[in-house]
């Protein structure tokens, strides 16, 4: 590996970290003249904090030298990309820098597996011990953390970083099998399992009233690469579904398979559509927040989600006998269950109705996305009839118009109730 100036590394691997969703790119334009680093091009990203605050990380690996040779990943040791590596320190010294320079508010830092799990988890845990102790560091830190690892140094991890973060990788063992042979299901989940556990176990030790140390408080994450493999939507929900109710995790990523140099004859050729990964965020959403079950989403026969219009829209368009819901009588389950209203806007239609009928015009005002929600739902003064969820040409009167996707589309839509 050649000997690189830390401004060298830093392009090289804050690349390299671009590949993990984890972390969210912000998009930022901010530059850097004739100083260290630049928002546009490499290592810098957003993220929430546990009080929902937006803050900026620098994003990067400790090194893109891997002892794996997963085939989906530009970073496999048979890959014949430049390798770095940082040294602790000048992670340290980075990160540092670019906070004095307002440029971040926090770390996300991962890494390629050198020598060991042992031994590169304890890398990443010094660069955050260090920031912390030595630098009295208090900003955000994301820690990517390594299966496999000793149990210790999850804790410690647990410890110095706000999140923690273990990459599930494919959707299912078989994937791993095909792709990634070095990994192990149980061996991932067991890292998540024990994150889970150190963080039950002090929230319990709180409730007695015990005074305990901060573990991760910002939870855990993972990610999934999409349409590396044929796995269906179904699949990839299923698994999704099975690692929030065990793990308890915050977030599940979806990232899009993107091709890579001299790649196995095993993998796609190109990137899956993006709507492909944008439907599964908002199927996610409508999993964690709208009550509804992963297998209700696609079915046996249609194993995959409709590109053509999002999730809860493909399933109400299913299941047009469920409708219309009447807004001034039906519980919250139900109305979660209309295209076009969001968790606000039923907050707003219970407490609006609790003080009089809900007409027709109010739906715009509490939020409601008229022309979606119109079809199927009942208010005071107008009832849609069979006639128009029956309709043939109900699809193309509620889909949406075809525009560009932004990168926030999902977290907006499910705040404004476009879900």
């Amino acid at each position: 590996m050649a000997d690189h100036s830390v401004q060298s590394k830093l392009a090289i691997l804050a690349d390299a970290a671009k590949y993990d969703a984890s972390c969210a790119s912000s998009g930022a334009k901010r530059k850097s003249a004739g100083g260290l680093g630049s928002t546009e091009g490499m290592g810098i990203c957003h993220s929430y904090t546990p009080d929902g605050r937006c803050v900026s990380l620098l994003k990067i690996l400790l090194t893109n030298v891997c002892i794996f040779d997963c085939q989906y990943c530009v970073n496999r040791v048979s890959s014949d990309t430049p390798r770095a590596r940082f040294k602790v320190d000048e992670v340290v010294r980075l990160t540092m820098d670019f906070y004095r320079r307002n440029y971040i508010e926090g770390l996300f830092l991962s890494s390629g597996i050198i020598q060991s799990s042992d031994y590169t988890m304890g890398q990443l845990v010094q660069v955050a011990k260090t920031l912390r102790e030595r630098e009295s560091f208090n900003g955000y830190i994301h820690l990517k953390t390594i299966p496999g690892a000793a149990e210790d140094l999850i804790e410690e991890a647990g410890l110095y970083a706000d999140r923690l973060s273990v990459n599930i990788e494919l959707p299912t063992q078989q994937d791993l099998r095909k792709l990634a042979p070095e990994k192990k299901r149980p061996e991932i989940e067991d890292a998540m399992g024990r994150i889970k556990l150190r963080r039950d176990e002090l929230q319990d030790d709180r409730r007695k009233g015990m005074k305990t140390p901060n573990f991760a408080p910002a939870g855990q994450s993972t990610q999934m690469i999409v349409g590396a493999t044929d796995t269906s939507d179904r699949e990839i929900l299923s698994t999704t579904s099975h690692l929030y109710q065990r793990h308890q995790l915050r977030r599940v990523y979806y990232s899009a398979f993107s091709p890579i140099p001299h790649a196995d004859a095993r993998l796609p050729g190109k990137s899956p559509p993006l709507i492909r990964e944008h439907r599964l965020y908002q199927a996610d959403w409508l999993i964690r927040f709208y009550g509804f079950e992963a297998n209700e989403l696609t079915t046996t026969a249609s194993a995959n989600l409709d590109l053509e219009m999002d999730p809860k829209l493909a399933w109400a368009m299913q299941h047009r006998g469920q409708f219309p819901i009447d807004v001034n009588r039906a519980p919250r389950e139900l109305l979660l269950r209309i295209p076009g209203v969001g968790e606000r806007s039923v907050k707003r239609i219970l407490r609006t109705r609790r003080h009089h009928a809900i007409r027709d015009e109010d739906l715009a005002k509490i939020g409601v996305v008229y022309r979606r929600a119109r079809p199927f739902v009942i208010t005071a003064d107008r009832h849609p009839g069979p006639l128009t969820l029956d309709s043939d040409a109900l699809a193309g009167n509620v889909k949406p118009k075809q525009r560009q996707l932004m990168l926030f589309d999902t977290s907006e839509s499910v705040v404004g109730g476009n879900v």
